[in-house]
């Protein structure tokens, strides 16, 4: 997977964390999104690189036997994800204030389980995992202390979009996987 490719992935996976940070942002004052940015950031970067390492690892097992269709199980994997992310783009989802454990938990492993079918798609791929789920967490963190802080400023409008356009991109990329294996791109 290439830098540019492994960038826009970890920015599509981080779009259900940054929508649910940006919501939490907006029921936050001004002196609590900086330290609720820091909690969004590290649960949902920890989460989001945790579980596409167990992902891979569960898909590790599996992936030399299937080797002939991987790219179909790339693609269908993140095509489903994304075509998720796209459909449940327009729902409202309500956010609570609270950054306690409990809570915490809760969001960041409902944000991270498209984060865990990827996993499973990169056992298919010649990937090194650990620097890919570093990568992954670090612009998660990031996306998820900026949805935070700035929270009033992105507003809700800005939520739909983002899911949307990570959707797309994860549907792309499980299309590329498909095309690349037929020597369309190369």
């Amino acid at each position: 997977m290439n830098p540019l490719t492994l960038f826009l992935l970890a920015v599509s996976l981080s779009m259900d964390a940054f929508a649910v940070s940006v919501c939490g942002g907006l029921k936050m004052s001004g002196k609590e999104r900086l330290k609720g940015g820091l909690v969004f950031g590290a649960w949902f970067g920890a989460f989001q690189a945790l579980m596409p390492y167990v992902g891979y690892e569960l898909g590790s097992h599996f992936a030399k036997a299937a080797a002939a269709y991987s790219h179909w199980v790339i693609f269908v994997i993140l095509a489903y994800i994304g075509w998720n992310m796209i459909k449940e783009s327009g729902e409202d989802q309500e956010q609570e204030k609270i950054t306690g454990v409990k809570t915490m938990l809760g969001l960041a492993v409902a944000t991270s389980l498209d984060a865990l079918g990827v996993g499973v798609g990169f056992a298919f791929m010649d990937i090194a995992i650990i620097p890919t789920v570093l990568e992954i967490g670090t612009i998660t963190f990031c996306f998820s202390f900026i949805g935070c802080t700035c929270g009033s400023v992105i507003g809700m409008l800005g939520k739909e979009k983002a899911e949307r356009i990570g959707g797309m991109v994860l549907i792309l990329i499980g299309l590329k996987a498909v095309l690349e294996h037929y020597g369309f791109l190369g």
